[in-house]
């Protein structure tokens, strides 16, 4: 039957994973391979679900090594307070910035994340940085991370203290955003075309747009209903 697991499989694939297990630990706590360490971070993360015991890995390969994406990853334990963390938005924004400034697969990520909440003002006595969140939000722009993109161009259309109103970039910025599969940011990008904020009005643009929101939202919306649990 399609699906259907016996008991030798099951040692089998549990043999398999303890053996995962064994040599990614070889390799974090032996060779003192940093990689290694994210490994074995996911690892006790997905498989054993073993939170506390991953986020001391993350915290280490973070604070020792300076791993990027354990630095964002334990940015996320202490955000939300998993494992042994205590909700602690302070940490986690010092951990964003590390796997930020380092750069690597989640970079774009954390410097989201660190724009969010420099923006959101919770990291500083609830004050708002819009300065700080502009440039962050820029850096995972520049790499490509679409909501980021759009909270810049929501940063220029609305204007902050330190950040000009700057409906020119307002508009670029949603581009980008829309180009990258944004919806919201083509939205703001078809109004700005329909009403010639940051533009000469430009009818056929703005309609354009407006139907690519539509779409992006419609897909957006099917792919969500399409989960299953388990998938």
């Amino acid at each position: 039957m399609a699906g259907f697991i016996n008991f030798a499989d099951e040692e089998e694939v549990r043999g398999y994973l303890e053996n995962i297990h064994i040599e990614y630990s070889y390799q974090c706590f032996k060779e003192k391979d940093p990689d290694g360490c994210q490994r074995l971070a996911d690892y006790l993360d997905a498989v054993k679900k073993d939170f506390v015991a991953a986020g001391r890995v993350l915290r280490d390969n973070c604070e020792t090594h300076g791993h990027s994406e354990s630095c964002y990853k334990l940015g996320a334990y202490q955000a939300i307070g998993k494992g042994e963390f205590e909700p602690d938005l302070k940490a986690a924004y010092k951990s964003f910035m590390k796997s930020c400034e380092k750069g690597g697969k989640k970079s774009v990520n954390a410097c989201h994340s660190v724009g969010l909440l420099a923006h959101d003002g919770r990291v500083n006595g609830d004050k708002p940085d819009p300065v700080v969140a502009r440039d962050y939000y820029t850096k995972a722009c520049d790499g490509n991370f679409a909501p980021s993109c759009f909270n810049l161009s929501v940063i220029y259309l609305q204007g902050a203290p330190g950040v000009p109103k700057d409906m020119n970039h307002a508009l670029k910025y949603s581009l980008k955003g829309c180009e990258l599969g944004h919806a919201w940011a083509c939205a703001n990008a078809s109004r700005m075309y329909k009403l010639g904020d940051g533009t000469e009005k430009n009818d056929a643009k703005a309609e354009d747009l407006k139907n690519r929101a539509k779409q992006l939202h419609k897909e957006q919306k099917e792919a969500s209903s399409s989960i299953t649990f388990g998938e």
